[in-house]
């Protein structure tokens, strides 16, 4: 829908006023999209941690610049190799932070290129777009979209090869260290099991878990209970919770979702099935292994995006 003109007062913004911009969310993880179809709109990581605030800005997790490829130094690398990723998803955190990209956010940068008219994807149409994490092809399914990961990663491979664990994370909530795994999906994460529900509703995520040895960037953090019985029609089950740089707790990570069934799926050995369901707070989302090209084993991600509401910054 389109609002009237937004009279949200937000502060420590540089000539932000007239912007438009819409606000949409993947299973609860949000954000504030703003298209910039010349490539001329700047916003500092000041203005987006302002924009993104909760009680005096627009509000979300993260913000979305839609701007050309050619336009930024990364896109133009990335065209030498995909020339088809004409659009970039300029990603930023709700602190202002740079991200490599983030998975609920590319099906909403989507869903919001279609929306304001700036491209045509039919049902069934496949879309190839640039983020900081490389190229991702997104593939329409009526109102929801399949997002091509990539290929994932162990971040510390001879630990996780050797001891399926490669780190201990510290949580308020939780007595004692877990366990771990880091896993690349482009952006790092670093995913605990635990035994049961009443565990993970326990785990406070106010604050950001501590991870020893942590991932040179820093790291996503993920809280994931396997379903009783594991697998059901073939189709593996978890629950998550995640804290996310640069966030904190999240409605949903649809990167995390799937570093998490990499790493249950890791865990659960050799007949582990290739298809799961994560259910987030916000909702539930699919992933799917398979193998893409040179051998490499790739992750889909799938769910529903939604625009629900435009406006203009005052």
């Amino acid at each position: 829908m389109e609002s009237a003109t937004a009279q949200t007062e937000v502060t420590a913004l540089s000539d932000l006023g007239g912007l438009r911009f819409a606000k949409g969310h993947g299973t609860g993880n949000d954000f504030v999209l703003v298209a910039d179809p010349d490539g001329n709109r700047f916003i500092s990581a000041e203005d987006v941690a302002a924009l993104c605030d909760r009680h005096r800005g627009i509000g979300g997790d993260g913000l979305i610049r839609a701007v050309p490829s050619r336009f930024l130094l990364e896109g133009q690398t990335l065209l030498e190799s995909s020339p088809d990723a004409e659009w970039f998803m300029d990603y930023r955190n709700g602190d202002g932070s740079l991200s490599e990209m983030c998975g609920n956010g590319v099906r909403v940068f989507v869903h919001f290129l279609r929306v304001e008219g700036l491209i045509d994807l039919p049902d069934g149409g496949s879309l190839t777009i640039g983020t900081r994490g490389g190229p991702k092809t997104i593939v329409r399914t009526g109102e929801n979209y399949a997002v091509d990961m990539g290929p994932w990663e162990f971040i510390f491979p001879g630990e996780a090869t050797a001891k399926a664990m490669d780190s201990l994370v510290s949580a308020e909530g939780l007595e004692v260290p877990r366990p771990a795994l880091s896993v690349s999906m482009g952006n790092p994460h670093t995913v605990v099991a635990l035994a049961e529900l009443a565990e993970l509703t326990a785990t406070r995520l106010f604050s950001a878990p501590t991870v020893d040895p942590v991932p040179e960037n820093g790291t996503n953090v993920e809280f994931v209970v396997p379903s009783e019985p594991l697998v059901h029609d073939g189709v593996g089950s978890v629950t998550m919770r995640v804290h996310e740089r640069g966030v904190g707790e999240t409605q949903s990570c649809g990167t995390g979702a799937c570093a998490a069934a990499v790493a249950i799926r890791h865990w659960a050995g050799a007949e582990a099935p290739d298809v799961w369901q994560v259910h987030v707070p916000g909702g539930v989302v699919g992933v799917k292994f398979f193998v893409g090209p040179a051998g490499h084993e790739h992750v889909e991600l799938s769910g529903p995006a939604v625009i629900v509401a435009t406006g203009t910054l005052s």
